[in-house]
């Protein structure tokens, strides 16, 4: 391809709403331009990269025996309300009514589009196990979008959803997902890692992500360098830093601590360290009337984490009593329950029961230091079982932090950031029985069928991979996701005829060897030319100059290399193709 038959349409300045270099980037090189807010239209050699990922992915798919279809961007709404989302998945999910008001959704995702397809074709477990896969857009209303196409409002994106008869054979499909997800990373070049993960909104058992290691990454994926443990930190266990609590040895004593109203401050004015204060954090539990929707009744809880530590809002959400959904307590309701504002609150002396939730390093403390319900006043060495009655519960609530032995005990904790790419969900069978998805066994009985769910951010990958490899310069595209892999950039192309004949020679023997190249045609300054082809990212740069040719050589650079190789112009081609390969 030449040139002029696409479109490069370059920049010297990012504009100024772009935030990451991954955005910068993409519209400097003329790869994606706003529309709207999260909206952006792919212009070619943008298209030319996300063609490339959906090459990938479908290779791969279609190779661990997934089947691809399509379903539509607008969903019927009674679909969803068979499954309850419609309800539930809140603002994120686009709601709209056509001309004769019926309500329609544009879709974030497809599990009720595919288990309606399933259960209308999929009635007999000889026909199971069964995959279907599409790669369609997707809406999903961000409050903030931001980032580019890191966290966009319209996106593209690989669903698959795999239909067994039993959980036994529900892990064979997942794992035969979470292989073909190994092969495709693989194959774009990409460092990631695999993290166990929470299933979110969508729901399910086992889960696991996909994160591209970047700095610059929304996502703390926990691992342990001398082992296979890996977790995304809203799972990431836990575990007790104190193996044994000690006995008291101090008395507890209600200490002022004048306008000290965090761990921090309290610890600096006691002069102890901050591993030995409580913070405590409070939530609320709403009991609705299904009839009439009022609220009937409302459960506090108070939740105690050390003063180092911070909480872990999920693994809270997966706590008895919490699972149907929490929200932070009013200010009316702490002052009515603690008779303090926040700040020295604690578990000992509350106007009205609530219900504590310690976790497992809180509960083998001694001698601490927690809130004593009175502004301006902390107590100093309290002892559960002592001086308040044992936690109504003991759990993981915390994040980890580096340093903490890893779970497996097979050495600590390391954080590193990450951004998902891609998602594995068992989901056993909350879609189908919602929706009466179900085969009939072998003794003909209805059985409901058990699904997974598995996603790839197409276009969410061009953002990852640019986090992930980039320079002063510009994108360094991995090989196989480059809009072009090779580039020949003539100087004087409109100006030299044998310039421009080896020029085009050496492009033609490329392409038909089967090279994705590109001849810079334009006639554009040597400079110019050079800094948008680095900027854009293409792997490997052939230029061809009057002067080369004096000797028969001309310059081949890769793009993470500082200088050019002289190579016979008569081996360029095969020597370029080498490189490739390499």
């Amino acid at each position: 391809m030449k040139a002029s038959q696409t479109f490069v349409s370059t920049l010297k300045e990012a504009p100024a709403d772009a935030e990451v270099i991954s955005h910068k980037l993409m519209v400097r090189a003329g790869m994606i331009k706003r529309l709207g807010a999260g909206i952006y239209s792919y212009m070619p050699l943008g298209l030319r990269v996300i063609r490339k990922v959906e090459a990938i992915i479908r290779e791969e798919m279609n190779r661990a025996g997934a089947i691809e279809l399509l379903m539509p961007v607008v969903q019927p709404a009674e679909l969803w309300m068979e499954t309850g989302r419609f309800q539930k998945m809140g603002p994120e999910l686009l709601r709209v009514k056509d001309r004769h008001e019926r309500d329609f959704i544009i879709q974030p995702t497809s599990e009720e589009v595919v288990t309606d397809i399933a259960r209308q074709e999929l009635k007999s477990y000889k026909q199971l196990p069964r995959n279907f896969y599409h790669i369609q857009t997707k809406f999903r209303d961000e409050r903030r979008p931001r980032f580019g196409l890191m966290r966009g409002r319209e996106f593209t994106m690989k669903d698959a959803y795999s239909f067994d008869r039993d959980v036994t054979s529900g892990l064979k499909s997942y794992q035969a997902m979470f292989d073909a997800y190994c092969a495709i990373f693989d194959r774009m070049g990409l460092t990631y890692r695999a993290v166990a993960a929470d299933s979110g909104a969508i729901g399910g058992d086992a889960s696991q992500e996909f994160q591209v290691i970047a700095d610059t990454g929304e996502d703390a994926i926990v691992y342990c360098p001398t082992s296979d443990y890996a977790a995304n930190i809203e799972l990431a266990e836990g575990v007790s830093l104190i193996e044994r609590r000690a006995a008291p040895a101090q008395a507890m004593a209600k200490t002022p601590t004048p306008g000290k109203a965090t761990c921090e401050d309290v610890a600096a004015l006691l002069k102890i360290p901050l591993a030995t204060t409580v913070k405590s954090l409070v939530l609320a539990t709403d009991e609705v009337d299904e009839a009439t929707g009022a609220i009937k009744g409302t459960t506090i809880w108070l939740l105690l984490v050390r003063g180092d530590h911070s909480l872990n809002e999920v693994k809270a959400g997966k706590l008895p009593g919490l699972k149907g959904g929490y929200r932070f307590a009013t200010g009316a309701e702490i002052e009515a329950h603690f008779g303090c504002k926040p700040g020295y609150l604690g578990p000992i002396g509350t106007r009205r029961p609530v219900k504590v939730v310690a976790d497992r390093t809180v509960a083998a403390m001694h001698d601490f230091v927690c809130g004593a319900n009175d502004a301006d006043f902390h107590y100093t060495g309290v002892n559960w079982g002592r001086d308040l009655p044992e936690p109504e519960l003991v759990a993981d609530i915390r994040n980890v932090v580096a340093g903490d032995p890893s779970p497996d005990g097979k050495g600590v904790l390391a954080i590193q950031r990450g951004i998902e790419v891609g998602h594995v969900f068992l989901l056993g069978t909350k879609y189908s029985t919602a929706m009466n998805a179900n085969y009939l066994d072998e003794s003909g009985k209805p059985q409901p069928m058990v699904m997974g769910c598995y996603g790839i951010g197409v276009t969410r990958l061009l953002g990852a991979a640019i986090e992930q490899g980039h320079d002063e310069r510009g994108i360094v595209w991995p090989d196989a996701l480059a809009p072009f892999s090779v580039v020949v950039c003539p100087i004087g192309y409109d100006r030299t005829p044998d310039v421009k004949a080896a020029a085009e020679r050496l492009h033609d023997e490329l392409a038909a060897a089967g090279v994705d190249v590109v001849l810079d045609d334009r006639g554009e300054r040597p400079g110019a030319m050079f800094a948008d082809w680095e900027l854009i990212g293409v792997p490997q740069r052939i230029v061809v100059s009057e002067r080369g040719l004096k000797a028969g050589t001309v310059e081949v650079q890769g793009r993470r290399e500082d200088s050019a190789h002289a190579v016979p112009l008569a081996e360029a081609a095969a020597f370029v193709r080498g490189r490739l390969k390499a």
